[in-house]
């Protein structure tokens, strides 16, 4: 595995970088050798951050870490990191997907899907159409972190959700 580490206010000492890559570096039974893993060290005020993320044949592997300390963040990332990896796996073997990226010790292992998805409701509401400030709004209203809504303007489903600052996004679909 090749690592690619890098940091944001903060400077990758040997000694998280050997730590990253120890850490991390579990994770190599289950790549090629070949395959690339970008860490992403943040610090902002007193929360310390990490970013993993693995491109893999059409896809991305990506899990971040929040704690105090750099080093339990690192530890808990692994772990997150791992988990993704037996689901994405039992995703490849079901739909036949290429897994060139992986080694083959790990395809042909077996695991089971403790975290399987399963849609437990759904729900249908009428959309009525509006402009993504509205959207906002009726997101606030009903205290959620994310609204669907028919954007006015387009005409297409669009969706606004909350960031961190007390900001909002956008998602629109790209043809």
């Amino acid at each position: 595995m090749q690592f690619i580490i890098s940091g944001k206010n903060i400077d990758v000492t040997e000694g998280l970088r050997s730590a990253v890559q120890e850490k991390i570096g579990k994770l190599e039974r289950y790549f090629t050798p070949n395959t690339e893993i970008n860490v992403t060290l943040s610090v902002e005020k007193d929360v310390q951050k990490i970013e993993v993320t693995i491109p893999v044949k059409g896809n991305i592997i990506r899990a971040e870490q929040v704690s105090n300390d750099m080093y339990v963040s690192i530890d808990l990332v692994e772990e997150k990191v791992e988990r993704q990896l037996k689901k994405y796996k039992n995703k490849l073997v079901s739909q036949k997907q290429s897994s060139s990226n992986f080694n083959k010790a790990y395809i042909d292992n077996n695991y089971d899907e403790d975290d399987s998805i399963n849609i437990i409701r759904s729900k249908r509401f009428a959309m009525k159409p509006m402009d993504p400030e509205e959207a906002c709004v009726q997101m606030e209203l009903l205290g959620h972190n994310f609204y669907v809504f028919r954007n006015s303007v387009t005409d297409e489903v669009n969706v606004v959700y909350k960031r961190k600052g007390n900001t909002y996004g956008l998602i629109e679909p790209e043809f």
